[in-house]
């Protein structure tokens, strides 16, 4: 982990109207640790081009193959802190005794330059960002909430297994804070019981299409 990082650089976006009049969407999707989320995400950026991620800030260390200011934004503790201080996040939180964090920059600029955002974060991260978009009409204009679940806690232990990552005794500690996080399925607008990939990309494909063809977020041309 360094030390230190000089400040964390948003992609440029070109400052352009919402493709046919549509209002870009900000999509947030939450799942269990091992629930498959960041594959989900791969492919749907994938099949939706005009989608963009906003990157996450985190004071973990990278795992084998991640890029920094491409997967994450990779922080030390310090440096963490003091965006929390001067209110660069969007929302932020503690997990398994790492911080992550989403800056207001990366999803602000993007919204505003037309484009649709998908937002990957934990049910405490989403929860922040439904609390912030209640005062914010942008963003409750542009939310939309997507929580992944698995089949069942015994298909989510397997998934843990798999990755490797963890010692059994982490994987219990990851299964305990599953099934809290489970429990919140009922404040997010879809819920979505993970399968093969293929089908849950077509669901969320489907329903990335539904809520841009929402009144709220297009209009009749000419009128």
């Amino acid at each position: 982990m360094k030390s230190q990082k000089p400040a964390v650089r948003s992609q440029k976006t070109e400052v352009r109207p919402p493709t046919s009049g549509l209002r870009p969407l900000l999509v947030v999707i939450s799942a269990p640790s091992g629930g498959g989320k960041t594959t989900l995400c791969q492919n749907l950026l994938a099949a939706r081009p005009d989608m963009t991620r906003a990157v996450t800030c985190t004071t973990r260390p990278p795992r084998p193959g991640e890029k920094d200011d491409v997967d994450y934004h990779f922080l030390d503790a310090a440096e963490f802190q003091k965006r929390v201080q001067a209110g660069d996040f969007l929302e932020h939180a503690t997990v398994f005794g790492r911080s992550y964090g989403t800056l207001k920059s990366e999803v602000l600029g993007r919204l505003r330059a037309g484009r649709d955002v998908l937002l990957n974060v934990d049910v405490q991260g989403a929860a922040t960002v439904r609390e912030r978009a209640q005062t914010d009409p942008e963003l409750k204009r542009a939310l939309v909430t997507i929580f992944l679940a698995p089949a069942s806690i015994a298909v989510l232990e397997e998934r843990l297994k798999k990755r490797g990552a963890d010692t059994p005794g982490e994987i219990q500690k990851r299964l305990g804070v599953a099934r809290q996080e489970i429990a919140q399925w009922q404040n997010f607008d879809y819920l979505l019981i993970s399968s093969a990939i293929q089908e849950d990309v077509r669901r969320m494909l489907a329903i990335v299409e539904a809520e841009k063809l929402r009144t709220t977020r297009t209009a009749v041309p000419g009128f």
